[in-house]
């Protein structure tokens, strides 16, 4: 069975870690989306898709890095398309997996399978948290795994934050 999750992973932290996976204990192939891969250098979006697949991939053992394949998902402005255009980058998936309400009811909507995700620590496990942590110059080290911990530090993260 094939799952798909889709996060902005603005940056990839420890609760989209444990996100991955969870689903993978659920399934054989889990397709990550990028979504927002068409936006960067914003403050919502300050990470680039090549630099958020990148912390990805450095963060996963290489085990379940077999097991996964990234797909970068644009932003659409019609949300009863973005699915649909979903279909179109994603091979088949069997599962959606989700905790954001509106992603479920789109999926529903289309008869997919959906598969809730729990949330945890996300007071701290926000990328909006841990952006502002970055940028103010505090500890955000231990929210992020190490790959993305590496990642942050060679792309001067704090320095890009600060300059949005």
């Amino acid at each position: 069975m094939n799952g798909f999750l889709i996060g902005r992973f603005q940056p990839f932290h420890l609760g989209h870690l444990e996100a991955v996976k969870f689903a993978l204990s659920k399934v054989d192939h889990l397709h990550i989306g990028i979504g927002s891969s068409n936006k960067s250098n914003e403050k919502r979006n300050p990470f680039t898709a090549d630099e958020r697949k990148t912390m990805i991939e450095s963060s996963l053992d290489g085990d379940l890095v077999n097991r996964i394949t990234i797909h970068f998902i644009p932003d659409v402005d019609d949300h009863s398309k973005w699915t649909h255009l979903v279909d179109e980058i994603v091979p088949n998936y069997d599962a959606v997996f989700s905790n954001d309400d509106f992603t479920h009811e789109l999926y529903q909507n289309r008869g997919k399978s959906i598969i809730s995700v729990e949330l945890k620590s996300r007071e701290n496990l926000s990328g909006t948290n841990i952006r502002n942590l970055i940028s103010t110059d505090q500890d955000w080290e231990n929210f992020v795994p190490q790959g993305t911990r590496q990642i942050l530090l060679k792309i001067d993260a704090k320095h890009r934050l600060q300059d949005l």
